[in-house]
């Protein structure tokens, strides 16, 4: 009895883990024969506001703000709106001495969502915009952004594009494991998937939507996952995401324990609040053959990578000493996994600061076995904390 509940959870977790590997094998291998896109100069000049939400960021925002400043692109061009939420007088002071705008909200629960929705209500009636960009408070670019941006959104003819968000810091095990995944989700879900011709995935930051269209989408996000309800409002309307790999914006990792685990905990709860969300649509999207519909769903059933990874190193050691002929297959696809890993990252990252961080992964992977128990004893509170 106890060998056949064995067999049972062990078959069940390699399908699970299999379907996942075998989903990243194939866009992994895409993202391999995209060309370089060469951009040509737009002809057209969009009008640009540029949204930033900074909930507690008092470090990081100003940074932000002067990157933002320091474009080349025409200033007449362009807005800047921070949305500051919860952060000291002293910061925005010192933010309101800059050619920007300066919106203070107080809210009880603060989102991502609240504050850009906070924004467009309070956008003069007068302004007239082509194209909203959302930076997160800790975001970085170069002055050229808004140019190649331009000439991407003109490039590109869609209402929805997502740019390259790297790292901007690799200083801790867990931000050099966080700039790698960030990676290798570019190469996964946005490179491949523009390779197959489906949709890329939204990032969270580095998007630029149509004005219009988001000006009447983003009233209808009611979590803190927004990024993911507009990634399914767009697909539900036939928008195409359209992905830039050669556009560049840096975006900070965390570097302590406890800051990552919150964030995986937070991107588990999304990926589940979306598939839970979404799942309805599926039969519809079949029918209708909607594949980056049909793709979106199936993507938010995987299991998290992270949590994959944990799963494939339990096993790998726990099986050997329980049933050595169980663990042969976790092996094999535990060195598949990693080929498929090292195939989608990019060859700058792997350099000393890589080899010395190499060797605390698999305890920070096993760790984020645990962030599945909150699913479990703490998911209604976190989701409506979150609301």
């Amino acid at each position: 009895m106890i060998w056949n509940i064995l067999y049972i959870i062990d078959a069940l977790l390699f399908a699970i883990v299999a379907l996942t590997v075998i989903y990243m094998t194939v866009y992994a291998i895409a993202s391999q024969f995209v060309k370089k896109q060469e951009i040509p100069k737009a002809k057209r000049l969009n009008r640009f506001i540029i949204l930033i939400p900074s909930y507690k960021c008092d470090h990081t925002i100003e940074n932000t703000v002067r990157a933002m400043l320091a474009q080349t692109y025409p200033q007449r061009l362009f807005d800047i709106v921070v949305i500051s939420d919860h952060q000291s007088e002293m910061t925005n002071f010192r933010l309101a001495q800059n050619p920007i705008t300066l919106l203070t909200p107080n809210f009880k629960n603060s989102t991502k969502a609240r504050a850009l929705q906070y924004a467009i209500a309070n956008i003069p009636i007068f302004k007239i915009y082509d194209v909203v960009i959302i930076l997160d408070a800790d975001n970085i670019v170069l002055p050229e952004f808004l140019d190649d941006l331009n000439n991407a959104y003109e490039y590109a003819g869609t209402k929805a594009i997502q740019v390259h968000r790297m790292s901007k810091n690799r200083d801790t095990a867990y931000a050099m494991l966080e700039a790698t995944f960030e990676e290798i989700n570019n190469s996964i879900f946005r490179l491949g998937h523009i390779a197959m011709g489906l949709s890329s995935a939204l990032a969270g930051s580095g998007m630029a939507f149509e004005f219009n269209w988001f000006k009447e989408n983003i009233m209808k996000a009611k979590t803190a996952w927004e990024d993911k309800e507009l990634e399914s409002m767009l697909i539900r309307q036939h928008i195409f995401v359209d992905y830039f790999d050669q556009i560049f914006m840096f975006d900070e990792k965390t570097r302590l324990t406890g800051d990552f685990n919150r964030q995986h905990k937070r991107w588990i709860f999304t990926q589940f609040h979306s598939i839970i969300k979404n799942i309805r649509f599926l039969p519809t999207a079949i029918i209708n053959k909607q594949y980056d519909l049909i793709d979106k769903i199936i993507q938010w059933m995987l299991i998290p990578r992270t949590v994959m990874m944990g799963i494939i190193a339990v096993l790998s050691i726990v099986l050997p000493f329980i049933y050595l002929t169980l663990a042969i297959k976790w092996w094999v696809i535990a060195a598949w996994t990693l080929f498929i890993f090292a195939l989608a990252t990019p060859d700058y990252l792997v350099d000393k600061r890589w080899e010395r961080s190499f060797i605390k992964v698999p305890l920070i992977l096993l760790k984020s076995l645990f962030n599945l128990t909150i699913l479990a004893g703490n998911k209604k509170r976190f989701i409506n904390k979150n609301k």
